[in-house]
């Protein structure tokens, strides 16, 4: 087998388009591994690490990730300093924010963050614990608009390897050890029991449902797109498509009428208001979703109204 850091440049080459690319640093093991296989590959790769000012010494930890970017020859090497409130969705939106605007201000065509194989199989867990669909359970996407994802092959224990070969220390997080974040207990406790009792095979198990989770979800979003594309809301052409299908419709005709977030019972609702599945509506609605979006079954279509 080869090495891993092979591996990981030849996943960085395959992901990484012509003009720059920015690897997101942490200071931790796996994005530093990330910058390591970046800055040994030719054409153009920089760094932007993001400083969430959550734990104390965070600053240093990001100038000194920045620095070891610039001793590794990524250039340009760009810190942000961003401010959050101390929860996983917050500390997120505020990463990706500062990621936006570093790929503006850099001209980058590509932000390629350090996920491993380990992050997959723990983001597929916590999919089934939370009960989601198809797509959840799909994992992080290798490669979604500007940001890929090249390491998601390889292990945790790969990417301290790496480190190890280009002789760099990295940064162990000390919010990482605390188990009131879900992720934190599905990786410090539940993913090492789960290792004992069931074998080490767990991680790739749980990676490779991933991955056939996604062509599923892919397949069945294709169909969803096609049937939108021709038939729109019309309840006929929905009541002969599978559920799984006649809900992505409604989703999508949703989102075309404005509606941003249509969870799971948002769906139910109208998919009972268009008599899709075993659930039917007698009322013709309204079903309210955010936004002001109203939907209505006015025969023989599903129509969407926004209250503005």
């Amino acid at each position: 087998m080869s090495r891993p850091i092979d591996r990981a440049r030849t996943a960085v080459a395959a992901m990484a388009p012509a003009g720059l690319s920015l690897v997101a640093v942490s200071g931790g093991a796996d994005s530093l591994a990330l910058a390591v296989a970046a800055s040994q590959l030719p054409g153009a790769f920089g760094a932007v690490v993001v400083d969430h000012g959550l734990q104390p010494g965070s600053a240093q930890a990001a100038d000194r990730a920045a620095q070891q970017c610039r001793e590794l020859g990524l250039d340009p090497v760009l810190v942000r300093r961003v401010r959050t409130r101390p929860d996983e969705a917050s500390a997120r939106t505020a990463r990706y924010e500062a990621f936006e605007r570093a790929l503006e201000s850099t001209g980058a065509q590509r932000i390629l963050l350090g996920h491993t194989r380990d992050d997959q199989a723990e983001q597929v867990l916590l999919g089934l614990l939370r009960g989601s669909g198809i797509r959840s359970l799909a994992g992080m996407p290798a490669v979604r608009g500007a940001y890929a994802r090249p390491l998601l092959d390889l292990a945790r224990e790969d990417t301290e390897q790496i480190c190890a070969g280009a002789g760099l220390e990295y940064w162990e997080d000390p919010s990482n050890t605390d188990t009131t974040y879900r992720r934190n207990l599905v990786r410090g406790e539940i993913m090492p029991y789960l290792r004992e009792h069931l074998g080490g095979h767990i991680p790739q198990a749980l990676a490779r449902t991933a991955q056939l989770a996604a062509a599923d979800a892919d397949a069945l979003d294709l169909w969803a797109g096609r049937a939108w594309a021709e038939h729109g809301t019309d309840l006929k052409a929905l009541a002969a498509l599978p559920p799984a299908v006649a809900s992505r419709v409604l989703r999508l005709a949703a989102a075309e009428a404005g509606a941003k977030n249509v969870g799971r019972e948002r769906t139910a609702a109208l998919c009972a208001l268009a008599g899709v599945g075993t659930e039917k509506s007698k009322s013709a609605g309204p079903v309210q979703l955010d936004g002001k979006i109203s939907a209505y079954r006015r025969s023989p279509v599903i129509v969407f109204t926004d209250s503005l």
